[in-house]
């Protein structure tokens, strides 16, 4: 919620709301002299890949037959950044609703650990998975959003507890990486500080200039994994090969590519399909027009022998909101609960220790495994994947998609978002032979263990970001939309 703007969700039923209070994140933001210029457009409560799903019609990418999908669900953030009228957006992010549309806008987006951005004022679609993220141009930019915004909130009950934050700098301090705000130190990687200091007196508040990273930033050499499980064959031949490029990139500048496996991502999309929507059938039960929603219209009268609010509800949501409340009330219903809600809380959770058994950094709040993957020659630090299978697709192409076909989009983001990790998706290295076209977008996603938020943005800014042809493939693209 936004004090002095409307908060809509996109949707009929929210027409005109605007909020008594200001969200954490608002409020911060404002408080250090940000600017929040207005709303953006997007799909209805969340809920839908393309951002599509609106009371107020589609976003696009584009105009006319050539128009592209800006992804969703905060497809509106993403084109107001990459349309620049704005330096940076903030989005939620639910099963990749930042990720995704940075990656078919060649932005940045950043999704946090779960707990790490306050969510009071966020209204929810799925709580046990929404979280506030950040659409930018840059890294940088991000990075300097998210130091503002990662604060413990008394008012949010999810929030990270001072005292979970305390463990999470204290698993990183015994693993000898700074938390510093610009660069992440290794004692065990033969790196050495520039500057009158050795390693062991660098401070937490340190800032090591961009030129003086790049004298030494090939020292912290990082074990990439590649998950064999995403080298799906639906995947598009322009995102494999820009996968390719982006780890031989990696390879090239020292890093070490280890293939790694994880083995129930290919049933994460289906639990993820099943455990959203049920916490939104949930949260969205008290829009009835009567205690939230906009206002009833006394002419209009409700079914005579059915619920007081049916046909209000029926009116005022949209298509791909019912679906998701009828999917989302059946499977928490006593005939279907335990072989779906149940069954697929149990699939989170083991979709969560396979990372957990990859990640050479252990869940910091987990103690059982905090150093149980440290001297495994198949731990990594980090991971690297597409943000999306395919390319961003175009507008008359959705018109003949099934729902199912939709979600699938969704089906490399999902997995972190179970496991409440942290991912960035950031758009993949421009190849000579492939140009930077809106309609040859392709994001590449970095994910880190739970907390290690700072070891992501800094890896991607300095040694993806930093060390490709980013601002020129930037540059490009935005010169061609406006020819």
């Amino acid at each position: 919620m936004t004090d002095g703007l409307p908060t809509t969700c996109a949707s009929g039923i929210l027409d005109g709301f605007s909020g008594n209070a200001e969200s954490t994140v608002c409020r911060l933001l404002r408080e250090a002299g940000i600017d929040i210029i207005g709303k953006t457009n997007m799909d209805e409560f969340g809920m839908g890949s393309h951002s599509q799903h609106s009371a107020y019609g589609p976003v696009q990418n584009g105009t006319g037959r050539n128009a592209q999908s800006p992804g969703g669900s905060s497809g509106g953030s993403a084109m107001a950044v990459a349309n620049r009228l704005v330096s940076v957006a903030i989005g939620s992010d639910t099963g990749g609703s930042v990720r995704l549309p940075a990656a078919y806008t060649g932005t940045v987006g950043f999704k946090p650990s779960y707990g790490r951005i306050s969510r009071n004022g966020l209204i929810p679609y799925a709580n046990s998975l929404d979280t506030v993220g950040i659409i930018a141009r840059n890294t940088n930019d991000v990075m300097s959003l998210f130091k503002l915004l990662d604060k413990h909130d008394p008012a949010d009950p999810t929030s990270l507890r001072p005292e979970s934050r305390a463990r999470i700098h204290e698993a990183r301090r015994k693993r000898q990486v700074d938390f510093g705000h610009h660069y992440l130190g290794v004692n065990d990687t033969k790196l050495t500080f520039v500057g009158s200091r050795s390693n062991n007196e660098i401070l937490a508040n340190d800032f090591v200039p961009k030129d003086k990273y790049k004298r030494y930033a090939s020292g912290y050499l990082r074990r990439i994994g590649v998950p064999d499980e995403y080298n799906i064959a639906e995947m598009h031949p322009v995102v494999r090969q820009a996968w390719l490029r982006t780890l031989s990139m990696l390879v090239d500048k020292g890093h070490t590519i280890v293939p790694i496996s994880l083995p129930n991502t290919k049933l994460a999309l289906a639990a993820y399909y099943v455990l959203a929507p049920a916490e939104a059938s949930s949260n969205l039960a008290k829009y009835d027009g009567v205690r939230y929603g906009t206002p009833r219209d006394p002419n209009t009268a409700d079914n005579e022998s059915g619920p007081l609010y049916a046909n209000y509800r029926g009116q005022h949501f949209g298509e791909e909101v019912q679906r998701r409340i009828l999917l989302g009330t059946f499977t928490l219903s006593a005939a279907a609960k335990d072989n779906y809600f149940i069954q697929a809380q149990k699939v989170r959770r083991l979709v969560q220790q396979d990372f957990n058994n990859v990640f050479a950094f252990g869940h910091p709040l987990l103690p059982h495994t905090r150093h149980q993957n440290s001297s495994s020659d198949q731990a990594v630090d980090l991971i690297i994947v597409p943000t999306a299978p395919t390319p961003p697709p175009k507008i008359q192409d959705l018109q003949g998609q099934s729902p199912i076909q939709s979600y699938i989009n969704d089906v490399f983001t999902v997995p972190a978002s179970l496991a409440g990790l942290p991912a960035i998706s950031i758009p993949a290295a421009v190849d000579e032979d492939i140009p930077a076209t809106p309609d040859r977008h392709v994001g590449m996603q970095v994910i880190g263990q739970y907390g290690d938020d700072l070891s992501v943005l800094n890896f991607t800014r300095y040694d993806i970001e930093g060390t490709m042809n980013f601002d020129e493939a930037r540059e490009l693209t935005w010169s061609r939309k406006r020819m």
